[in-house]
């Protein structure tokens, strides 16, 4: 009697061949949903609001035809947990594009409009200077109603405006937009051990003496110059740091500094008033605050750049001396420009 079976080769052959169909057919339908790669469109704005949802993003962008549907790209960016990271404000970005090549858009920070840059070391009036120059009105009373982390003397705001990158969507003011930098502040100080006082000295303390080495010390040597301001408080020595002297007479970022200046009456003058400066003299950024809470343990008591990246520490005054001379010299010899 004959075998009419099939022989198991037909059936691999016709299981192959429905894969790549269902394969095609996937394909298919997924394509359908998305704008093809290579063409890309016209660019456009897109405003992002702080704290607003993947979804009403992803329908943003189907409305402006960024993308083809937003059902896709609120899968995709499900699937891609980098997105919870689209920074708020107004983004460039193409028409016509891929669902993935929204969100890198989106993500990209080169692509983001009137970006407002604070830098470690910025003061008050730098940042108010940088919201201007975005065309934010700034008020004379620009501090009223703002909720920093810290209550300061005058109302001071110094050393509470967070450094990042910040790009605000049309129509932010100055006030929302300190708000959110001190909310940042905020933020990162409960990373930090900040908020909990270290050492005997209170979280305010610690952020003014953050400031002050934000502005006297290079990166790496953060932490030995904390070490010697802990060591000047302790002995009751006088700070004398010029950075103070030049925040109270306003010629921050000079190198030198006149007998005459250290003279000048200013609570911040700390060649005349022993202890901390009232308030930060900056905004430090998260190195120079952990370096305050985790400072060298050397017994310097005086620190001095002699040239760019040069900083030497030593606990003989006879020895600084010797480094004052040599700084003098570097300093005519135009080693600082």
């Amino acid at each position: 009697m004959k075998n009419y079976s099939t022989p198991k080769g037909i059936f691999i052959a016709l299981g192959a061949v429905l894969l790549l169909i269902c394969i095609a057919l996937l394909f298919l339908l997924r394509s359908s949903d998305d704008f093809t790669a290579g063409s890309p469109g016209v660019e456009k704005m897109i405003s992002v609001a702080d704290g607003e949802s993947g979804t009403s993003i992803a329908l943003a962008l189907k409305r402006a035809s960024i993308v083809k549907s937003s059902k896709r790209l609120i899968r995709e960016m499900a699937l891609n947990k980098a997105s919870l990271g689209i920074a708020p404000g107004l983004h460039r970005i193409n028409s016509h594009i891929p669902s993935m090549l929204a969100i890198s858009q989106l993500l990209d920070q080169k692509r983001l409009v009137d970006v407002v840059k604070v830098i470690p070391g910025s003061t008050t009036a730098d940042v108010l200077a940088l919201l201007q120059k975005s065309r934010m009105s700034v008020e004379k009373n620009y501090s009223t109603g703002l909720h920093p982390p810290f209550s300061a003397p005058n109302g001071s705001l110094e050393g509470q405006l967070f450094p990042s990158n910040y790009s605000f969507t049309p129509g932010t003011t100055a006030h929302e937009a300190l708000q959110k930098m001190l909310d940042n502040f905020s933020q990162a100080a409960q990373t930090t051990e900040l908020l909990s006082g270290a050492f005997d000295f209170t979280p305010y303390q610690l952020l003014i003496i953050a400031s002050l080495i934000q502005i006297e010390a290079d990166p790496q040597d953060y932490a030995k110059a904390a070490a010697v301001i802990f060591n000047r408080l302790r002995s009751g020595m006088a700070l004398q740091l010029n950075s103070t002297v030049q925040y109270a007479i306003n010629k921050r970022g000079t190198i030198a500094l006149s007998v005459k200046a250290t003279k000048f009456e200013s609570p911040y003058n700390t060649y005349l008033h022993p202890g901390l400066p009232p308030t930060p003299i900056s905004n430090p950024g998260i190195a120079a605050i952990q370096a305050v809470l985790h400072p060298d343990t050397g017994d310097w008591l005086y620190f001095i750049t002699v040239s760019p990246h040069d900083t030497r520490f030593t606990h003989s005054f006879n020895e600084f001396e010797s480094w004052v001379a040599l700084y003098n010299h570097n300093l005519a010899k135009g080693a600082f420009k």
